[in-house]
């Protein structure tokens, strides 16, 4: 098995491959994450993991609330996950390409990265000032019938945006220039349906992509199916978007 080690970065939100992220950083471990991604030379990636947040929270608390007003905050790299970080996390997630790291005045950061392979977590290290992770890349394979799947998942994602659309009373992107590749159609439509965070873990950990693909076709008839008995979904991506704060 070949591993690689990575700062870890973790979010309430899953990462595909091939998709942006952009991010505000501003707790302390992860600015310190950004510098050292910055002494990377420029003609080599500046790669860190993202993993979806299974039991945790996203920011670290810092002061005393609900429900002990007494107890202090744990603070350090594996503040709000635990005392096992690797418990706190899905098992696969995504490695990110840090094309665009700015720094601010105050000393936060602006960063803008891109999803690139998918990794499986074998360990977490919390010994040094933000976590980092020993990881398996995950190769994609394609399945049996990924073609004929990708062809399926791109009418029903189209009839799905007209229905999300007209639940909306908006207009959204038509599907004329959707992409055909199997494997990038599967990771755009996981990102871009309407989806929680335990079924988008689902899709990215998916075997394969025919596997990936088959998931999201019974999604998306599901969903077009709810939309088209509701009259309206107000504020629908409060209850299955989180927002988050990096």
């Amino acid at each position: 098995m070949t591993t690689v080690r990575l700062p870890l970065f973790p979010l309430n939100s899953v990462l595909f491959p091939g998709l942006v992220l952009p991010l505000n950083i501003f707790e302390e471990r992860y600015r310190a994450m950004m510098r050292d991604l910055l002494k990377t030379p420029e003609d080599e990636p500046r790669r860190f993991a993202v993993v979806a947040i299974r039991d945790g929270h996203e920011v670290a608390a810092t002061s005393p609330g609900m429900p002990d007003q007494t107890a202090v905050p744990r603070r350090g790299p594996s503040a709000g996950f635990g005392d096992d970080p690797l418990k706190a996390f899905h098992s696969v997630g995504c490695v990110a390409d840090a094309a665009t790291v700015r720094e601010r005045a105050d000393g936060s950061f602006e960063v803008l990265a891109t999803g690139t392979t998918r990794v499986r977590l074998v360990s977490v290290d919390a010994s040094g000032p933000y976590l980092t992770a020993e990881l398996e890349e995950l190769p994609e394979e394609p399945g049996e019938e990924a073609g004929a799947l990708a062809e399926g998942v791109l009418r029903a994602f189209r009839q799905y945006q007209k229905r999300l659309a007209g639940a909306r009373e908006r207009s959204l992107a038509t599907g004329a220039d959707l992409p055909d590749e199997p494997s990038v159609v599967s990771y755009l439509v996981a990102a871009a349906a309407m989806l929680d965070v335990p079924a988008k873990q689902r899709l990215l950990q998916a075997p394969d992509t025919a596997s990936r693909l088959r998931e999201e076709l019974t999604l998306l008839r599901a969903e077009t199916a709810i939309i088209r008995n509701l009259p309206s979904l107000p504020a629908s991506e409060l209850t299955r978007g989180p927002t988050s704060l990096n």
